[in-house]
Order: C-alpha cells, then sequence, then structure tokens
C-alpha cells in the first residue's frame, strides 16, 4: 500500500483537498437522486462534517465511499422524516373554523361574563353546580362528595342556576 492511503485526514490540507475534491459531485449526486426539496447541499456539507468528527477512522482511501454512505443515510432519514410529517399533518385537525371574528369576540366576552357570575355565586354553590354542570356528576353522587342530602345538592344547584340566569342574559343548560 502507498503512504497516500494511510495520510491522516484530520491534516487540514489534506482533509481541504478531499472536499475540493469531492463536494460538487457528492451535492450533484445528492441533488439528483432526492432533488433539492431535501436541501442536497445542507446533506453534503453535513457529511464533511462527519468526516471531520471521526477522521481519526476513516483512511484516505475510504473517504469518498465515507462521504456518499453518510449523505445518503442522512438524505433517507429526512425522507422518512417528510413522511411523518405528512402523516402528521394528515391527522391535524383543521385550524380554521367558519365563525365570524365578531362571533369569537362576543364568545370570548360571554365566557369572562360567565366567569364573573360564577365568582359571585357561593363556594357551596359553584361546587355543586360545576359537579353537575361541567362534571355530569348526578345529585346522589354529588351528595356523597360533599357529605350533605340530595335535597341540599338539588337546592345548591337550583339557586345557582338562578343567579346565574340573573346575571347573564339568554343562559341556558341542556
Amino acid at each position: 500500500m502507498s503512504k497516500e492511503l494511510h495520510e491522516d485526514i484530520c491534516q487540514k490540507h489534506v482533509f481541504s483537498g478531499v472536499y475540493n475534491k469531492y463536494a460538487k459531485s457528492l451535492h450533484d449526486y445528492l441533488y439528483y437522486k432526492y432533488g433539492e426539496r431535501l436541501n442536497p447541499n445542507d446533506k453534503a456539507q453535513e457529511a464533511f462534517i462527519k468526516l471531520w468528527e471521526n477522521c481519526k477512522k476513516v483512511t484516505l482511501g475510504k473517504a469518498k465511499s465515507y462521504l456518499y454512505t453518510v449523505a445518503n443515510n442522512m438524505m433517507l432519514n429526512e425522507v422518512k422524516h417528510q413522511k411523518v410529517v405528512l402523516r402528521y399533518q394528515k391527522l391535524q385537525p383543521v385550524e380554521h373554523t367558519n365563525e365570524t371574528p365578531e362571533f369569537l369576540m362576543e364568545k370570548e366576552e360571554y365566557f369572562q361574563k360567565y366567569q364573573k357570575a360564577l365568582e359571585k355565586l357561593s363556594e357551596e354553590q359553584r361546587v355543586a353546580f360545576m359537579l353537575n354542570k361541567a362534571e355530569g356528576k348526578k345529585h346522589e353522587e354529588i351528595a356523597e362528595m360533599l357529605g350533605v342530602t340530595r335535597k341540599v345538592v338539588e337546592y345548591r344547584i337550583y339557586t345557582a342556576f338562578g343567579i346565574l340566569k340573573k346575571e347573564l342574559e339568554n343562559f341556558k343548560l341542556k
């Protein structure tokens, strides 16, 4: 074997020579095989970075093969990543609605009024009301949780509903 094969790639002038010799052809190979969309120039540069990081392990004779293998693997990983991104985008719910900005603003204002009206309830009323209407618990369950009778729970929910109806226009529950 010639001395050239064992020459250290970590030497600046040797690495520079390898870069000058293979950079354009590596880029072109990636570009022709995968197209511009996956950034072949970036992957070629990253392959040279990997070569520099592993310069002690790679001989000059294996540098070209190493570069092409690393760059090709990076592109394949990018293709896999793009497939995952596309699959995830298909699963994403639509971010837009057919609601007008006025409706959205009114909805937010109503929600703020609702929050203020809930603050006006006593703690007992608010707890019973929210357990029933927000969490869907039955009166018996709430009574058991709070340690009161079912009639007390019904009264608290009924009075809370009355206060909310007074505070909020068009307040109705299903």
